[in-house]
């Protein structure tokens, strides 16, 4: 099937299963006796109804369930059409990854012998960005898995019906439950859905990538022998935020932290207990008709004695099948996940997995080789990548709030720093590297300190408490979001010192050492561009050399590694989209040479969001336009916000996105090792694009009246009033721009279709390089010879042709201002017409022939999400009159602009 067949059969099945959920849908209105509300739904291949001027809550309602109703129909069609794909090295999956470095002249040997090397590591973050409760998210699983079920051609005329009443009573379900959130969630709650994709969702997705590596290493001829082994396989670990990223967030309290640590260990357990059981069930194996090898009977014998009662029962349940009951001894042995460990339970990872190779030796032994690598290779591989921990904890805090607890912590200490923050980097190195030279504490355990070091050093002192009972696997990185300097990340090592994180070794280079990494996170545009020194002197920096050893000798790398973390966000927020991306790349190209000065790998840890403004492209792409030598073959990466379900919520969808990670990412390295392929940078023009553009984007916000347009012409306003996320819209409380976070920032501008910092100034910027024919055919050969530039373009474009000047119009007759009004309007206006025309020229043809799939994706789309950016255009007006007046009324209307909100991001995709 051509590419050009394939994708007219993705659009063929979106046209077929809309017509289904919106008959389904129609009923379900008519039913409930509100068949006038059908009118609001578009019959796919007519021309779109006429809408009314006022579509009240249940109208935005029909229309948020119709696009949610249509991301599913999408996320569907995309699934089939990889399912038609099969046979194809699809970008970025292994076949094609496996090709590709064939083509580059890798061998099979050198290539088997990298695999392991390699090692990704999704980081689920809870930021405000997902507006469906959870309760409607479940719903949206059910209906997306009866649309799958649909596909299955064996199911007779009767069987199809039910399966549509099935989807129709869901359907009415999902109808009949309110869409907001009555209050904002907890952090628990955002703790419990990160817990689903853990425990439900990822151990099922593991081994469906490893089959698919094995089956497209087979298919290009490779020795299948090769990868025999869970050893032999590339690495992937998960990560987590919730419940330790306290950056702005007074709810992520230290038992807060302490409670995520213990959930994570139970989900764990509940991973390895479930797999186990079923495997336990399938290995029936009787010893009458094969001889149990004399290293089982043993081992069955030595834990059945061990365990007592629990040894006897297990003995007792599985009589003659010595393979199922030294399972159920195996899952008796797992240690309960709140306790520290007791004989025979498995203290550690290590000793499960011992188990579960003696079983795997033991069925090979008797030639079951088949059954052992279908039923226990998998077992292993996910007490690999799970653990006991299930996913790492990372803690994140702001280098201003280490800045304060270090002010209260010297003083306890006799020493004068009660103004350190006022102090010159200088005079704080001075004493840091003092104090850092010694082992001793600063502050008695009992010494009651100040907010922000009681804070700080709780967080510590609770997971050293975990170390001690369950050891370091499952602790993250501290991380140090804002980090401006040296001192930002040698207080920390003071302030883990209190905790016992950082403490005195002997041998040839005695001295203190930090058993967690500390991570500086770099996000806005003059950050990056100290990032190098920064990173440089903290490499060298004597603690730092020596936790990085020791470090590396933890988790087994050929090298030290220094993690470093990249903020999308607030770069672009910062400069704007083209100086956010260079000003990444350049930071990236720097860092991964001072790596390669100083000895380290450099793992750079990338703080993606779910727009194109905060960092969002096709990974494959991504990848492609990284600066060669920076992806060291570790890679880690947040999946923020509504990203999570968009991309992990259905195991098909979940497993593309995984192994697109996984063979991109082990693709990408691995050319990063040989020459670059080609030639085609031009940094001298990227500064200048740069600057052109940072220049329009900061004129822009710094022109007076600004603040009063962003205010008035989009819904941030009522975005701080929604309970999406359990964490505050602002850092500090503080109404500045610089306080506001990026999401809100990117989510407010999206709701009102400007899409403002995901483009701007990039018009102007090339008008100045391409007014030339010269100058155009120049920039137009980059774009051929540079992923970087063409994935950077490409993205901006995507939020370029997701604007909608009318609306923005719409949006901007809001502020009262006229002065203010006209003239930003006319600005922006004038800017997206300017970038439009040059993207177009730059491309060399138009957007809609170029991406026929974001063309129908948006024009599905149009027509709908006119009539609801109206409504709450005029919900806003009387809203904002009414909180004017003090009028108590403004309050009934929060919950429908809510619903609003929550309308337009279903249409739209994506929030901030």
């Amino acid at each position: 099937m051509s590419n050009q067949d394939l994708l007219g059969f993705a659009f063929s099945k979106i046209d077929q299963d809309l017509a289904f959920v919106v008959g389904c849908f129609r009923q379900v209105l008519t039913e409930q006796g509100q068949g006038d509300l059908t009118g609001l739904l578009p019959e796919p291949g007519q021309p779109a109804p006429p809408l009314p001027p006022d579509l009240g809550d249940r109208g935005m309602q029909v229309l948020s369930m119709y696009y949610q109703l249509l991301n599913m129909v999408e996320e569907n069609a995309a699934v089939q059409a990889r399912r038609e794909h099969i046979g194809r090295d699809e970008g970025g999956l292994w076949g094609d990854t496996i090709r590709r470095l064939g083509q580059q002249g890798m061998t099979s040997a050198a290539l088997a012998e990298a695999l392991p090397g390699m090692s990704v590591e999704p980081v689920l973050t809870a930021h405000p960005t997902e507006a469906k409760r959870p309760t409607v998210m479940n719903v949206h699983r059910q209906l997306y898995l009866l649309l799958v079920k649909r596909e299955n051609t064996m199911w007779t005329e009767a069987e199809q019906e039910a399966i549509r009443d099935e989807f129709l009573v869901t359907l009415e379900r999902l109808w009949r439950t309110g869409e907001l959130r009555h209050a904002r969630p907890e952090v628990a709650q955002e703790r419990r859905q990160t817990l689903h994709y853990l425990q439900e969702v990822f151990p099922d997705v593991v081994p469906r990538i490893d089959a698919s590596l094995r089956r497209a290493w087979r298919d290009a001829g490779h020795d299948p022998r090769l990868l025999e082994g869970p050893e032999r396989l590339p690495r992937i670990a998960f990560g987590t935020w919730v419940g330790g990223d306290r950056d702005g967030h007074p709810f992520v309290t230290a038992e807060v932290t302490a409670e995520t640590l213990v959930e994570l260990r139970r989900s764990a357990m509940a991973i390895h207990r479930q797999r186990l059981t079923e495997m336990g069930e399938a290995l029936s194996l009787s010893d009458r008709l094969q001889a149990p090898p004399t290293e089982l009977v043993e081992a069955v014998s030595r834990l059945a004695t061990a365990l007592g009662d629990l040894g006897r029962k297990a003995m007792a349940s599985n009589p003659g099948e010595p393979w199922r009951q030294f399972v159920a001894l195996i899952i008796a042995r797992l240690p309960d996940a709140a306790v520290i460990a007791r004989e025979p339970s498995h203290r550690t990872p290590a000793e499960l997995r011992s188990d579960l190779v003696l079983l795997m030796r033991s069925l090979r032994q008797v030639g079951a080789g088949r059954i052992a690598i279908t039923l226990v290779e998998p077992a292993i591989r996910l007490v690999d990548v799970f653990g006991f921990h299930a996913a790492v904890l990372d803690v994140r805090q702001n280098s201003a709030v280490h800045a304060k607890a270090m002010a209260q912590l010297l003083p306890a200490a006799g020493l004068d720093a009660g103004a350190w923050e006022t102090w010159s980097e200088s005079d704080r190195l001075a004493l840091l590297e003092s104090e850092l030279r010694s082992p001793r504490p600063l502050a008695h355990p009992d010494t009651v300190l100040g907010p922000e070091a009681e804070m700080v050093l709780a967080s510590h002192r609770v997971l050293g408490r975990h170390r001690d009972a369950h050891g370091a696997a499952g602790l993250g990185a501290l991380i140090i979001s804002m980090t401006r300097t040296l001192s930002d990340l040698l207080s920390v090592y003071v302030l883990a010192r209190e905790a016992g994180l950082v403490r005195h070794v002997d041998g040839e280079d005695p001295g203190l050492v930090s058993e967690l990494a500390v991570v500086p996170l770099f996000e806005t545009i003059s950050d990056l561009e100290a990032a190098e020194q920064i990173v440089r002197d903290f490499v060298r920096h004597p603690v730092t050399r020596r936790s990085l050893r020791q470090q590396a000798v933890r988790h087994r790398w050929p090298r030290p590694r220094l993690q470093v973390m990249l903020g999308y966000s607030d770069s672009c927020k910062d400069g704007g989209i083209v100086a956010s991306n260079w000003g990444l790349y350049r930071a990236q190209a720097r860092l991964a040479a001072v790596g390669t000065e100083l000895g380290v790998d450099i793992r750079f840890f990338h703080g993606r969001g779910g727009t194109v403004s905060r960092g969002a492209g096709p990974t494959h792409r991504f990848l492609d336009a990284l600066p060669h030598g920076s992806l060291c073959g570790d890679f880690r990466l947040t999946e923020q916000g509504e990203t999570i379900a968009q991309k992990y919520a259905n195991l098909g969808t979940a497993t593309h996105n995984l192994e697109q990670l996984m063979a991109s990412c082990t693709r990408t390295a691995l050319m990063h090792r040989g020459k670059p392929q080609t030639q085609g940078e031009d940094h001298a023009f990227m500064d200048r694009l740069t600057d052109l553009a940072r220049q329009a984007y900061e004129g822009m916000l710094g022109s007076d009246g600004f603040i009063t347009y962003f205010s008035e012409a989009t819904p941030i306003d009522v975005l701080e009033h929604a309970v999406i996320g359990s964490r505050p819209s602002r850092r500090t409380g503080r109404r500045t721009l610089a306080d506001l976070r990026a999401i809100p920032w990117v989510f407010s501008w999206n709701q009102s279709r400007h899409y403002l910092p995901g483009w701007y100034g990039v018009g102007t910027a090339l008008e100045a390089e391409c007014s030339s024919p010269e100058g155009l055919a120049r920039v137009q050969e980059l774009m051929r010879t540079w992923p970087f530039l063409r994935y950077c373009l490409s993205n901006i474009e995507s939020n370029v042709v997701s604007v909608n000047t009318t609306l923005m119009g719409d949006y901007a007759a809001l502020v009262r201002d006229a002065r203010v009004r006209d003239d930003f309007l006319a600005r922006i206006t004038t800017e997206h017409a300017r970038s439009e025309r040059w993207l177009t020229a730059v491309f060399g043809t138009p957007f809609a022939k170029r991406r026929p799939r974001l063309a129908k994706t948006l024009a599905l789309r149009a027509h709908g999400l006119s009539a609801l950016h109206r409504h709450q255009i005029a919900l806003l007006k009387r809203w904002r009159t009414l909180r004017a007046a003090s009028d108590p009324a403004a309050d009934a209307l929060l919950p429908p602009l809510l619903l609003s909100v929550n309308a337009i991001a279903s249409g739209l995709r994506t929030t901030g």
